[in-house]
């Protein structure tokens, strides 16, 4: 038995992607006689408690048929990691960690690789009160979801713009980090921890990330002024960020970030405020269908 979980609204207006790629996905499963039951989330976070009921009745593989908002909200209900594995058909408007797993972006594909594969483990970001499986971060991160959230249509161009209007615009994040015992202060208009590479539906924030490799990365570019912006935007879209001057990475297993007062945090495209901000990375409990 497979638990689909749909987010009808996934993938742009009116959950077209949904739309279209429903009917094929039902067709595929019935030519392979497979059983399964679909399960529609009606609001937000509906896709965590409906994973947590799923897995304390027996689920043992639930699918994922949406974007990368409704995959970090089906991550935060899993439990028994021993006993479910988790299939992800990327029907989102960026599909941002479907992609860091290289997964075929036609969902029938997808769905053959789940009815034919055997999952693997997979890492995925824990802090204290969330679980994150992409990206985490501060900085310009929050700015350009606060600005992006007030848009009425959520499109990839509309994410850029935000982007742009947030870099002419920095806030800069003042923190500290705790790497291995070691405290150091940043003030940057970028800081992220990776387990994917991109957001944003396809930025390269962090090409050299791996969701397989036990590792976290870590991001800082220290402030930058004037037109200087412009030139690490070119970079941050072409993938090259890492080659600023200004631009720091390294891998760890584990880091703790403190700041004063109060605070955001992206953790895969959703705002948390004020949480415990400390990250390990996990690599031997979450299991994915994935080339």
């Amino acid at each position: 038995m497979i638990d689909f979980i749909i987010n009808p609204k996934a993938g742009g207006k009116d959950g077209k992607k949904i739309k279209k790629a429903l009917p094929k996905l039902e067709k595929r499963l019935l030519e392979r006689k497979v059983e399964y039951l679909i399960h529609m989330t009606k609001c937000p976070n509906q896709a965590t408690e409906l994973t947590k009921t799923l897995i304390s009745h027996g689920a043992t593989t639930i699918v994922v048929v949406g974007g990368d908002g409704t995959l970090h909200e089906v991550i935060n209900g899993f439990d028994n990691f021993d006993k479910v594995s988790l299939g992800i058909i990327p029907c989102g408007t960026g599909n941002d960690f479907a992609s860091a797993l290289n997964l075929p972006t036609d969902p029938v594909e997808a769905l053959d690789l789940i009815l034919d594969g055997v999952p693997k483990f997979t890492d995925f970001m824990q802090m204290p009160t969330v679980r994150g499986l992409n990206i985490i971060g501060m900085g310009v991160d929050v700015d350009v979801l606060k600005r992006y959230s007030k848009a009425k249509r959520k499109t990839k161009l509309k994410y850029t713009t935000c982007l742009i209007q947030t870099l002419f615009n920095v806030n800069y994040a003042e923190f500290d980090s705790e790497i291995e015992g070691i405290k150091t202060h940043h003030r940057s208009f970028i800081a992220c921890i990776a387990n994917g590479h991109r957001y944003g539906g396809g930025i390269p924030i962090c090409p050299p990330a791996n969701p397989t490799d036990n590792k976290l990365d870590f991001v800082t570019v220290d402030e930058i002024h004037g037109l200087k912006i412009v030139g690490a935007f070119l970079k941050l879209k072409g993938g090259k960020l890492l080659s600023l001057k200004q631009a720091k990475h390294q891998t760890m297993k584990s880091v703790k970030i403190t700041t004063e007062g109060d605070y955001a945090v992206n953790v895969d495209g959703e705002l948390y405020y004020n949480v415990p901000f400390e990250v390990r990375i996990v690599s031997d409990k979450l299991r994915v269908f994935r080339p």
